[in-house]
């Protein structure tokens, strides 16, 4: 019977990480209503078995054949995500209307461009709205359409309709993987779909992905990358993983990692970074 009830709490952790990103060992006493050490047992095991990945305090879990939540996302990668948001916000200028795509990397563009002046942010997705939200000098446009709760991205006909009566000076976009000789990959066509409505209505188009994310291909669906592509990866990205991009025609930049200062203007990168 103790055997059982320990699958079945271990089958409803790895569950709950899978649904909802991160699992706390507090949290999880709680609920299952035994001792955090009890806890950390079933972690170690689950660890062991490669359904989770240990974490601060809890676990994250680990699945390759579905797609990653917007919270497990947010814990991978995360100082090179800061550095490419950072360099990315970089390039908006003012009197630019920009798109900024629905995910963790371009999300992280918010905290950068709060001090921007005339400009217009396009929102794609509910973690740069939320970013900006109380930022007088920037005016906001939502796509609208079907929210996708795993990723709080809207997608949809409404939300290519919106593209449709707009462009953009700049596209800033994320994706849950890149390669070079298809493009940007995500879970579900109609993302993809979309991510091609996106490039077709931006002047210059930026691709926000770190170093693990390139040359992946985790699902089925995929965007073409128009000529004159920018990927922004970060400084761990080998020649091996950027060269193919470099040769398909898209420029490369690798942002280095470190602390952000109050001067990040002076945030710099290398194109090629052979």
């Amino acid at each position: 019977m103790a055997l059982r009830e320990s699958e079945s709490r271990r089958a409803e952790i790895v569950r709950q990480a899978r649904s909802t990103g991160l699992a706390g060992v507090e949290d999880l006493a709680v609920q299952f209503g035994v001792t955090p050490s009890t806890i950390r047992r079933d972690l170690g095991h689950l660890t062991s078995r490669g359904l989770i990945a240990r974490t601060y305090g809890g676990a994250i879990a680990i699945d390759t054949t579905h797609e990653s939540s917007l919270r497990q996302r947010s814990v991978e990668g995360f100082d090179a995500k800061r550095a490419i948001a950072a360099w990315a916000a970089q390039q908006v200028q003012p009197g630019e209307t920009v798109l900024v795509d629905a995910g963790t990397t371009v999300g992280a563009m918010g905290v950068h461009l709060r001090d921007c002046r005339d400009v217009t942010v396009v929102a794609a997705g509910l973690t740069i709205l939320e970013a900006l939200v109380e930022s007088p000098e920037i005016r906001i446009e939502c796509l609208g359409g079907t929210l996708r709760p795993l990723t709080q991205g809207f997608v949809g006909p409404l939300a290519e309709a919106t593209l449709s009566r707009l462009t953009v000076d700049r596209a800033f976009l994320g994706a849950d993987a890149v390669d070079a000789r298809y493009g940007i990959c995500e879970a579900e066509l109609i993302q993809t779909r979309l991510k091609e409505a996106m490039m077709d209505r931006a002047e210059h188009v930026y691709v926000l992905a770190h170093a693990a994310k390139l040359g992946k291909r985790p699902f089925h669906a995929w965007a073409p990358l128009p000529p004159g592509t920018t990927l922004v990866t970060d400084a761990s990205a080998t020649a091996d993983l950027t060269d193919p991009f470099e040769a398909a025609g898209v420029t490369v930049v690798k942002v280095p990692h470190r602390e952000p200062t109050a001067d990040h203007n002076g945030a710099s990168a290398t194109s090629g970074g052979r």
